[in-house]
């Protein structure tokens, strides 16, 4: 189960970090934001769980 758990965490992740890009390549300022909030939610479930996911600071911090 963790493997699975693990492998939809990334796979989230992925597509978190994707709908951002869009949405800042967009300008859409708003769904960029909430798109941040999504990957650094999906990072500290990662952490809490033993899971070691590649991130910049930014991510961390809500990307703002």
């Amino acid at each position: 189960m963790t493997e699975v758990f693990d492998e939809e965490l990334r796979e989230q992740l992925t597509q978190a970090r994707q709908a951002r890009w869009e949405a800042e390549a967009a300008g859409d300022d708003a769904g960029a934001q909430a798109y941040a909030g999504r990957v650094a939610g999906l990072l500290r479930i990662a952490a809490r769980h033993g899971i070691e996911l590649p991130h910049g600071a930014e991510e961390r911090e809500g990307g703002n």
